[in-house]
């Protein structure tokens, strides 16, 4: 892969084309968990590989998993500030409203379509943060900085896209527990 990136680095149209088949799947993916429309989601991958390929100069090879790793930053930067800028994202502050918990148990019974699905039932604000803090590992403090929002806030809207999922669980009939 370091010879794509080389090749990437010097403008090889066939190399880049290469490396976006390779990633395009997964980051579409991380686009389709912070917008709902997948015409948009495949319009903010295309600009995250623009600014990819844009800015692949500064890129240092390490592993593989060091261009996923930019590639998921990139596309998750261009999903909030699509967001931001459709002021798609409405947060309430609030205080935080404490730890809710799903059993693993329910988890291991549903496949990746399954999840993403309960996923983009989160209405904006709860699935951006959501995604940020269980599937980015971003902290609170981070969040907040990112979508410039208090810590309580996104602490908050964590909370409260827990509880959300555990009453479309419940409503799905799916057993789960504290």
């Amino acid at each position: 892969m370091n010879e794509i990136i080389a090749a990437c680095q010097s403008g090889d149209r066939t190399a880049q084309k290469k490396l976006f088949e390779v990633y395009s799947k997964g980051m579409l993916m991380v686009c389709s968990r912070y917008v709902k429309d997948c015409h948009v989601a495949e319009e903010l991958l295309l600009n995250g590989f623009y600014k990819f390929f844009k800015t692949i100069d500064r890129f240092q090879y390490v592993d593989n998993n060091s261009i996923g790793a930019w590639l998921k930053k990139i596309m998750v930067n261009e999903c909030l500030m699509h967001l931001r800028e459709r002021k798609k994202v409405k947060f309430v502050p609030e205080e935080y409203g404490g730890e809710v918990g799903i059993s693993e148990a329910v988890l291991e019974k549903l496949n990746a379509n399954e999840i993403l699905a309960l996923i983009n039932e989160l209405p904006d604000g709860y699935r951006t943060v959501f995604n940020l803090y269980v599937i980015e590992g971003f902290s609170h403090k981070e969040i907040a900085t990112m979508l410039g929002v208090s810590e309580g806030t996104s602490k908050s809207q964590l909370s409260k896209a827990k509880v959300f999922l555990q009453k479309i669980l419940t409503s799905k009939e799916m057993v789960y527990e504290r």
